[in-house]
């Protein structure tokens, strides 16, 4: 069944741009395998709509739509297009392989994007949406109309456009909050307005898509859903450009867990959620922030000595969902050094991960070395371990051996030995500490020299040998790339990290869109 056939009038369907407005976040890029490994999870969880790209903006979007659509047994495959017919028609020749397609294209409609980035009349952006939409519809029935900047385009002429689209054929209306600017109130009031207004509004779906530049977009998202909004449009993590959008996890355990005061379903197995997460951070090369509602590390943990004791009489004195209704597995020290493949293998199996016969060896390999360097190994070690492995599949760049001297009295230098598509060179450099050292190391065998945007650590778990993860990104001539890399090394897992930023810039260098083409609709 898709989106459009879906009759219960408190059905709420998910359309998940993780792969389109997600990855226009800088530094997020991924490669298509990984998009593809995202689209497998989000088809498996239940979303409705998944919006795989923007087909015109390069080849690499448009060979990303076109491997989704083929590839997906349930969801619908969005993907953005502008409102030409030169967009559209590539946007068809990408989606024309899905079980069910859609086009999703879009137009500028507030009185400051007409004039400054359109440069068009509000009589031709009616006639360009008729036009669009129209042609759209001979390809496809689902078709999706967007107003970018919806929610400062003046009330009069929003019923007008709006009207316009679903007569030219939009089943799929989303007025969207494009610069986060919108309170709930506001949205729930505008969506309000437009659905009494425009006559033939019960021809089609509204859908809401926010941004979450004052921090509102879930809570504008679910006012949306009450004022009659039956999409919203969201990412894994809240990822996306600037600020974010409206983060996915949030909106739907809401919706199930204050059911009472929100009585609306979604088809989405919550159970995916961590599991989805934590790809789509590894992926991205964003990391989850410890406090985030739903995934975050921080989202069931107790410190307090009261929360502890009201925990052990009853959880939910404290916890308003249990851990297991978004996938976290709770289980600790269940393996070690001793443990077997069958039993690693069942592990990994709970903990979402289907790895190939080579993949699953190497992981395992990895594991026992782990196991033989850490007393107790965690879920989250393992997590890290094969996130870590995954990260790196594909990368031209590797980390073949790292030995450093660091101390007071020392001067801090990197031996490094790199294998850089396939020939393996070393070099040894000193540096402003054992970090700095590596980077200069890194940059002497690539001839590569980016600007250093971010470096973060953190443990994996408790305990003087827990693995470190470590991100970075890196900034080049305008192109920004995030990598991680996870050991029980610190400087080892620094020296992952770059290295994998590094293979992911050199990608987004040589694959980089036609400058002005990403959009935020």
């Amino acid at each position: 069944m898709t989106p459009q056939e879906i009759n219960d009038s408190n059905y709420v369907r998910i359309f998940d741009t993780t792969l389109r407005d997600g990855e226009q976040s800088p530094g997020a890029s991924m490669t298509l395998a990984e998009k593809l490994k995202v689209a497998e999870v989000l088809d498996d969880m239940g979303v409705d709509v998944i919006e795989a790209g923007f087909p015109i903006a390069s080849n690499g979007d448009f060979e990303a739509v076109r491997e989704v659509a083929k590839l997906m047994k349930r969801s619908t495959v969005a993907g953005l297009c502008r409102a030409s017919k030169v967009d559209i028609d590539r946007a068809w020749e990408a989606l024309r392989h899905a079980k069910s397609p859609r086009i999703h294209t879009f137009i500028s409609t507030s009185p400051l994007h007409m004039k400054v980035k359109l440069q068009m009349d509000p009589e031709d952006v009616v006639a360009a949406i008729h036009e669009s939409v129209s042609h759209a519809r001979r390809y496809c029935e689902d078709v999706e109309w967007s107003a970018e900047d919806g929610t400062r385009t003046e009330p009069d002429f929003l019923c007008r456009i709006v009207e316009t689209a679903i007569a030219a054929g939009a089943t799929t209306i989303n007025i969207p909050d494009t610069v986060g600017y919108t309170t709930p109130d506001e949205y729930f009031d505008m969506f309000r307005m437009v659905r009494e207004r425009v006559p033939n509004a019960d021809k089609a779906v509204f859908s809401a898509h926010c941004h979450n530049d004052l921090g509102l977009a879930v809570a504008n998202s679910l006012a949306a859903v009450r004022a009659g909004v039956r999409q919203i449009e969201c990412t894994i993590n809240g990822l996306g450009e600037r600020a974010g959008n409206a983060a996915m996890e949030e909106i739907v355990m809401a919706l199930r867990v204050r059911h009472d005061a929100m009585p609306y379903e979604t088809g989405i197995d919550s159970t995916y959620l961590t599991r989805a997460s934590k790809l789509v951070s590894q992926v991205s090369g964003f990391p989850v922030q410890y406090n985030k509602a739903i995934v975050g590390k921080n989202a069931f943990a107790h410190e307090s000595g009261i929360h502890q004791d009201g925990m052990l009489k009853d959880a939910q004195t404290y916890e308003i969902m249990t851990p297991e209704s978004v996938g976290l597995n709770k289980s600790n020290l269940v393996m070690g050094k001793h443990s077997g493949r069958h039993a690693f293998k069942e592990k990994l199996k709970d903990l979402g991960y289907a790895l190939g016969d080579n993949a699953f060896q190497e992981a395992f390999s990895r594991f026992k070395d782990l196991a033989d360097r850490k007393k107790n190994v965690y879920d989250e070690d393992i997590v890290a371990l094969v996130d870590d492995e995954l990260n790196r599949a594909g990368d031209r760049i590797r980390v073949k051996s790292l030995r450093i001297a660091c101390g007071t009295d020392v001067v801090q230098t990197a031996d490094l030995t790199l294998e850089i598509d396939g020939k393996v060179s070393s070099a040894s450099m000193s540096g402003d500490g054992p970090v700095d050292a590596i980077f200069k190391a890194i940059k002497k065998l690539t001839g590569e020299y980016p600007h250093l945007a971010l470096y973060q650590v953190h443990a994996v778990t408790g305990g003087t040998d827990a693995q470190a993860e470590v991100s970075v990104r890196l900034e080049d001539e305008g192109h920004v790339a995030s990598g991680q890399g996870a050991d029980t090394d610190t400087l080892v897992a620094s020296a992952k990290a770059y290295v994998n930023a590094l293979n992911r810039l050199i990608v987004r260098r040589e694959k980089s869109a036609p400058q002005g083409l990403q959009a935020s609709a």
